[in-house]
């Protein structure tokens, strides 16, 4: 089977899909040219675009658009030639939705069933298209390591608004007030549409002079060693699709907390989520109490999670049968449309 996958945005959630679809199809990434003409620079670029799209779209049987996005978008309003599935985490729900037309597509995957929940409100005649694969991770890849309990506690993300990194600080601050043997880390370098909400948190913990207690890592490339530095892994975001950090977390042998965003409870069972600092505070300092033997007994707890709900290998092959049974659907509908002119050539 053809099958091409079409992405702008990170690769980080796809890279297992894609080597399982290309060891079972031939596969092609859409690319485009942009040209720099002396005149009409921006017309010749669309014209372009368009073209390479429309191509893109013949030569496959299926195409795969891993965001829900603006070459979603475009495609969606192109001639149909193939069948198309997409997968919607988070953002595209708030900026591309509107713009897609959802008749085109054929398949649409969610990573929880409350962003499915969420997409019904905006487009309830899409119903019959929806499937909830949640994000996973590798738990080869992410796993425990002997660790004595420090008292780290530990948050990666991107640094935004979003994710309350802020918050968080002001928190871990008043927290040391009752226990001053923490440190917080906090992962995750300048974002270029928010610099002055990475200047401030920088600047809060030295005017809160904690800067012996905070530690600041940039774009974090090596996760896998970066969790065994945290006891206790925090997210503290007011909006996730299925945040994939905590997850890698959890499978690192991390003890895992969460703020109660839309969808927490499709991660962690309720009693490790949270609504105020008061009841994070408290989450917290519980487990920081607890004896060496039941601090593991949770780990373990949190991992069995992640292979149980978050595995990777197995949302790949969900998601491969998924794409297959598009592109044989759209490779069927072909031959119906071709059959009647088989008859009358011969």
């Amino acid at each position: 089977m053809r099958i091409g996958i079409a992405i702008e945005e990170t690769w980080d959630f796809l890279h297992e899909i894609d080597q399982d679809l290309g060891y079972h199809h031939q596969k092609s990434i859409f690319k485009t040219k942009q040209y720099d003409p002396p005149f009409l620079k921006e017309r010749v670029n669309r014209w372009r675009f368009e073209h390479d799209l429309r191509t893109f779209m013949r030569s496959n049987d299926v195409v795969f658009f891993e965001w829900a996005s603006r070459l979603l978008a475009a495609a969606t309003h192109l001639p149909k030639t193939c069948g198309i599935v997409t997968r919607l985490h988070r953002y595209e729900m708030y900026k591309w939705t509107h713009l897609i037309n959802w008749d085109a597509v054929d398949k649409i995957i969610l990573v929880s069933q409350s962003k499915k929940e969420e997409f019904l409100t905006r487009h309830p005649e899409q119903a019959s298209k929806i499937i909830v694969i949640n994000e996973a991770v590798d738990p080869n890849k992410f796993h425990p390591q002997t660790k004595t309990f420090n008292g780290d506690i530990g948050t990666l993300c991107h640094l935004t608004p979003r994710k309350r990194v802020y918050e968080l600080i002001l928190t871990f601050y008043d927290l040391l007030k009752q226990r001053d043997d923490l440190h917080l880390h906090i992962g995750g370098g300048e974002h270029v549409a928010y610099g002055d909400y990475y200047y401030s948190l920088h600047d809060v913990v030295k005017r809160l002079n904690i800067q012996d207690k905070v530690t600041f890592y940039d774009n974090v490339k090596d996760t896998h060693n970066w969790y065994h530095k945290v006891d206790i892994f925090i997210s503290n975001a007011y909006s996730e699709g299925l945040q994939v950090a905590p997850i890698e977390a959890m499978a690192s042998g991390c003890y895992c907390l969460a703020h109660w965003w839309g969808g927490a409870d499709e991660l962690l069972p309720e009693p490790y989520l949270y609504y105020t600092e008061s009841q994070l505070q408290e989450k917290i300092l519980h487990y920081c109490d607890l004896s060496s033997a039941d601090k593991q007994a949770q780990k373990e707890y949190m991992r069995s999670i992640v292979c149980e709900k978050f595995d990777i290998h197995q949302a790949k092959v969900q998601i491969r049968k998924i794409i297959e049974a598009v592109g044989r659907n759209n490779t069927a509908s072909k031959h119906q449309v071709l059959a009647p002119v088989r008859q009358i050539s011969q």
